[in-house]
């Protein structure tokens, strides 16, 4: 029987503005499978970012049920939630949010520190050397290209073997050929470590590279349907 990592049910998030309800996402049902690979695609403004920041604890919803791992999200305070967070999840963030004082190495090893976890420095060596940058280790920031500062997010996401990895267009802020590196990356790490992938993307090359595609319109889902 497959395992059920991301279980989502009759989800709702609205903001009040201006004494009116502002609907941001509608009756949302799905379930992801552990190791599954998912984009979430649809027009800007659908709710696509919302929905993964929900489903990754980074906020919380206006009603409705997020289990993640068997854990339910919306049940618990920003305290248990981060913990979460740091014990079963990665998250690509699309303007990549490193350190800009600490290096490529420091910045990866961040999720172990946070964890109390030492010792880890060849690990993050050589996540930084599957995604080709073995020789920027000790390069800040501001001394790497985009596509540079993407795969240090990569490596940093995966450095603590997330149970399900989250990306926020990943490759939206890059060239073809780096798009094209980045994807290669991001799909032969989820194969290797039956990692489950979830990524919002208008790349629909990226979206097709995933198992399924769940797509949004005005904030509901409008298709959902799976590709092999």
């Amino acid at each position: 029987m497959e395992e059920q990592i991301l279980v989502v049910e009759n989800l709702e998030k609205s903001f009040s503005l201006d004494q009116r309800k502002l609907e941001i996402l509608s009756g949302i049902n799905f379930t992801i499978q552990k190791g599954e690979s998912v984009a979430i695609v649809g027009p800007s403004g659908s709710g696509k970012t919302t929905l993964l920041g929900l489903c990754a604890g980074l906020d919380v919803p206006t009603s409705g049920v997020i289990s993640l791992a068997g854990i339910k999200l919306n049940a618990m305070g920003e305290d248990d939630r981060a913990y979460v967070r740091n014990q079963k999840v990665g998250f690509i963030f699309q303007n990549f949010q490193l350190l800009p004082t600490l290096t490529a190495l420091e910045n990866v090893l961040v999720p172990l520190e946070l964890r109390g976890e030492k010792g880890k420095r060849k690990q993050a060596e050589e996540l930084l050397g599957r995604v080709g940058l073995a020789d920027r280790m000790d390069h800040y920031p501001t001394q790497l290209s985009g596509g540079e500062q993407q795969r240090v997010a990569i490596a940093r996401a995966f450095i603590s073997t997330p149970e399900i990895l989250f990306a926020d267009e990943p490759t939206g802020n890059l060239d073809e050929e780096t798009a094209e590196m980045v994807t290669s990356i991001l799909f032969g790490l989820n194969k290797e470590h039956n990692t489950t992938l979830i990524t919002v993307t208008h790349n629909l090359e990226l979206a097709h590279h995933t198992e399924r595609i769940i797509e949004l319109r005005g904030g509901k889902i409008y298709s959902d349907k799976a590709l092999n």
